[in-house]
């Protein structure tokens, strides 16, 4: 074979895979390794996307560790089902399938697709939505799936209206930042708690009172909310229920670690007390939607919501950004780059 053929072989054969971060088994971030996969192909519905950004969320997390052990039961005892990480991304439509309508390449997005720590995801017109001019491709891939998050767990689990005294515990991660905001959004008063260095950050979000938790203790406190949501689940339902006004609501939308049940233990002791005290806890896991995707687009566009991002990380070192968020020191959203 001349140079030249073998060059061309080479070519063809780097234009059909691509780099991905893969697991093939369960354990820390020394499993992830960079590797090479197949291309994704499209069909008449199908899109193709460049990724350009993709954001580590607690879901990744627990797929790289297995834990809790009962997720493995529909997951895979001893490696997850799909090995390749991620899930929320943005990135350049790349190609489009005959009957696609409401994309072109060359469109920006951002959305939600399994295996989105890769060079190329493919999907569906339900999976992306137009990425707002405003935003960087980092903050664009920050924004999905803790900002549903966030939006569910304020808008339809915690039914909160205009008016109403809200207080975000954990606001300093990348689902309270927006709860701070969407909060604010929607009229509320935000009293947020997070950790030292993270009180300025969640100050310039616009809450209205900003506590240091390891200098005050909010539950120690008089004031009374309407609405308590808690991201981190590092305290427990009834300390959290102590500064919740009569008829108020608790939104849980996180868990501790834990290798048997982990932070399914929390939401479940949540449905219990609230059929038992007869008290209003949304405990829920939020579900991507294009609708979300929309609404949390409007708000960024209204000037009324900005992605966080605390640390960027380049594809071959994911496994960086995994022990970054693995040490529960993360601020706003870890995001990888492609």
């Amino acid at each position: 074979m001349t140079a030249n053929a073998l060059t061309h072989e080479t070519t063809q054969i780097s234009q059909m895979t691509m780099k991905a971060v893969a697991q093939h088994r369960y354990g820390s971030p020394d499993i992830l390794q960079l590797t090479d996969i197949p291309k994704p192909e499209i069909g008449e519905d199908g899109i193709l996307v460049r990724i350009r950004a993709a954001s580590v969320n607690a879901l990744d997390w627990h797929m790289m560790r297995g834990e809790p052990y009962v997720m493995r039961l529909g997951s895979g005892l001893r490696r997850p089902p799909q090995p390749i990480r991620g899930v929320d991304l943005a990135g350049v439509v790349e190609a489009v399938g005959s009957r696609v309508t409401e994309f072109t390449p060359g469109d920006e997005v951002f959305g939600t697709r399994s295996a989105s720590w890769a060079e190329y995801v493919a999907g569906s017109e339900l999976d992306f939505v137009k990425k707002p001019a405003g935003l960087s491709f980092e903050e664009a891939a920050a924004l999905p799936t803790a900002g549903v998050t966030a939006l569910q767990g304020l808008r339809d689990h915690g039914r909160l209206r205009a008016g109403q005294d809200v207080l975000v515990f954990g606001a300093g991660g990348g689902v309270g930042t927006f709860a701070v905001q969407i909060a604010k959004a929607m009229g509320a008063t935000v009293t947020a708690v997070t950790r030292s260095e993270s009180v300025e950050l969640v100050r310039s979000l616009g809450a209205d009172q900003v506590i240091d938790y390891t200098r005050n203790d909010v539950f120690r406190s008089p004031e009374k909310f309407d609405l308590v949501m808690d991201v981190g689940a590092t305290r427990s339902i009834s300390d959290l229920r102590r500064v919740l006004r009569p008829g108020g609501t608790l939104v849980l939308t996180g868990g501790a670690p834990g290798r048997w049940v982990g932070p399914l233990l929390h939401p479940l002791m949540g449905v219990l007390r609230a059929k038992v005290l007869r008290q209003r806890i949304g405990v829920f896991i939020a579900k991507d939607t294009k609708e979300d995707f929309l609404a949390l687009k409007d708000l960024v566009e209204a000037g009324k919501l900005r992605p966080v991002v605390g640390a960027t990380f380049p594809l071959v070192k994911a496994a960086e950004a995994m022990r970054q968020v693995d040490s529960g020191r993360a601020r706003g959203k870890v995001v990888i780059t492609v």
